[in-house]
């Protein structure tokens, strides 16, 4: 079989045609698989792929002042659709508050959660290895029917779905990190960055961390009244109190416990409410309640307070000492880049009109609002920024291998155009990783992207491709100095000869590598080291080849 190879090796290298037409092949393919990163997006890079979890949490938000009768009714809705899903265990609901701090909650901050307006619901599924849609697909599947018949019980309703991350903790896939000195124009522009990213395909569970501006009213006790009334103003404060948060009264001794049991009264929950939210309405409550003076006259409590509507104080928030907000959104199974992308158009096109633009760095922007002269920076955060600098950083890594690999080569053959040959042969790899993440993805029903792990399988490959070439190289030399025999049928030789431990390589790391194929985080170290290999045996035993005939092998070999 191989001195079949051999005498196919021989005729390619000695036909001008033939050798042309492989080098022409090969540029073929590599410019083809670099397009298909881009700008066809045939093949999307991502940090890392979803995580098939075995919980996940649901959090419900209501406009800031509703009931949690509302929350109750719109997340009775959620958990009736998650019901039906055959793979669920059991569901837990927290209303008003967030569930026990797990690894999610800790980095949403879920553990903060108190008021009437919100609930979180927590999802138990089956173990990931007796299911077989991922948790994240199943998530991808009901979002938008829940989204539909929940989301639009109440205006201004928000329903995020939360998993454990597959990866580094961050607040969220995609974040703007929005700075200025003005409260008020910091609002009023992630109001806008939201709006852009609720446009903007492929982005769900859009949130702008920042607090509702609300109406309030302020109860202010009149003092003359309280003088003349003969009610004392501690009993005011106490009964605006117990009706409406209620406090403990009394205590009652068991025979159980060693402690006493506290009792606690307050207004029930049908006489707390409002028959709507105007100060007519808070006005006819407080008259309702009435307080005892000291003559033993029951006196309105209306007659004694006035009532004031004012505005909320919403929360300040600050990073590094400088006042902020932040908008978060997920994205739907696609990586973070692209819908950045995106919207960053959109705002350099949107927002030109009302502020004067200036980029800074890669991604992020300098707003000047034209009218104020005040100034505002927009920074891109979240999982999207960690994808870009692992990236970065991966590529400079690859960079630095080639590097230095040329550079031991040049040592050890004192010669460029040798160690250019060697260098060109483990850069070709990349073909292979390439056009296995396109098979691959067009093999599963998910996106199989080129993640983190699948470019350190790359990096990995570069040893293996110089190794190959290296076999090659040394054996050619060696049959040329030391047998004198001609360039051709020393390459052809060389190539034949060392093909068999070059397949029984290749083998082992294929082999080796099916183990890793199947897994969600690792699965791109497995694809890139299996047909980067294969692509990596194709260059040394077909391209390498027609390089080294190319190449004055005598001048480099000092023959």
């Amino acid at each position: 079989m191989f001195d079949k190879f051999e005498k196919i090796i021989l005729n390619i290298i000695q036909s001008t045609s033939k050798r042309n037409l492989v080098l022409l092949a090969t540029l073929i393919a590599f410019v083809l698989s670099v397009l298909m990163i881009a700008p066809t997006k045939i093949v999307l890079a991502k940090m890392l792929p979803g995580k098939n979890n075995d919980t996940l949490n649901i959090y419900t938000t209501l406009a800031t002042g509703s009931s949690i009768e509302q929350t109750k009714e719109v997340t009775n809705c959620v958990v009736s659709y998650v019901q039906k899903e055959k793979e669920v265990l059991d569901i837990e609901v927290f209303l008003g508050m967030g569930s026990p701090l797990d690894f999610a909650g800790l980095i949403k901050g879920s553990h903060f959660k108190n008021s009437e307006n919100v609930a979180e619901v927590v999802v138990n599924l089956s173990e990931k290895h007796h299911r077989d849609e991922p948790s994240y697909m199943m998530i991808q599947r009901i979002r938008p029917i829940i989204l539909k018949n929940c989301g639009d019980i109440y205006k201004d309703t928000s329903i995020a779905f939360v998993e454990p991350p597959a990866g580094p903790p961050v607040l969220a896939a995609i974040v703007a990190e929005i700075y200025g000195d003005d409260a008020e124009g910091i609002r009023k522009l992630a109001l806008r960055v939201s709006d852009i990213f609720k446009n903007t395909d492929g982005i769900v569970d859009v949130d702008v961390m920042q607090d509702d501006i609300y109406d309030t009213y302020e109860v202010q006790v009149n003092s003359t009244k309280i003088s003349l009334s003969g009610v004392d103003i501690k009993q005011l404060n106490e009964i605006l109190y117990l009706a409406f948060e209620g406090m403990q009264i009394a205590v009652k001794n068991s025979d159980i416990y060693n402690d006493q049991i506290p009792i606690y009264l307050s207004l029930s929950n049908e006489s707390k409410k409002f028959t709507s939210k105007d100060i007519n309405s808070v006005k006819a409550k407080i008259g309702s309640l009435k307080l005892m003076n000291k003559s033993g006259l029951m006196i309105p409590l209306a007659e004694l307070v006035t009532i004031t509507p004012k505005k909320s104080n919403p929360l300040i928030m600050s990073k590094n000492l400088h006042q902020m907000t932040n908008v978060v959104a997920e994205t739907d199974m696609i990586s973070q880049v692209y819908p950045l992308l995106e919207m960053r158009s959109k705002i350099l096109e949107r927002f030109k009109d009302d502020y004067k633009i200036q980029k800074i760095d890669i991604f992020n922007i300098k707003l000047t609002d034209k009218k104020t002269n005040k100034v505002y920076k927009l920074i891109w955060d979240g999982e999207m920024k960690v994808t870009i600098d692992t990236f970065i950083e991966l590529g400079a890594s690859f960079i630095a291998s080639l590097v230095l690999i040329f550079l031991l080569m040049v040592i050890y053959y004192k010669s460029y155009a040798i160690s250019g040959i060697i260098l060109l042969g483990s850069f070709l790899s990349i073909i292979g990783v390439i056009v296995g993440h396109f098979i691959m993805n067009a093999l599963t029903v998910d996106t199989f992207f080129l993640t983190s792990t699948s470019l350190i399988g790359f990096i990995a490959l570069i040893g293996i491709s110089s190794r190959n070439s290296l076999l090659l190289i040394d054996f050619t030399k060696s049959l040329m100095k030391d047998e004198g025999i001609p360039k051709d049928k020393a390459i052809a030789h060389a190539t034949s000869t060392r093909a068999k431990p070059i397949f029984l390589t290749a083998a082992a790391i294929i082999l080796a590598s099916t183990l890793l194929a199947g897994d969600a985080v690792f699965g791109g170290l497995g694809i890139s080291l299996i047909f980067g290999t294969v692509a990596s045996v194709v260059v040394s035993l077909l391209v390498v080849p027609v390089l080294m005939y190319n190449a004055d092998l005598k001048k480099h070999f000092d023959i």
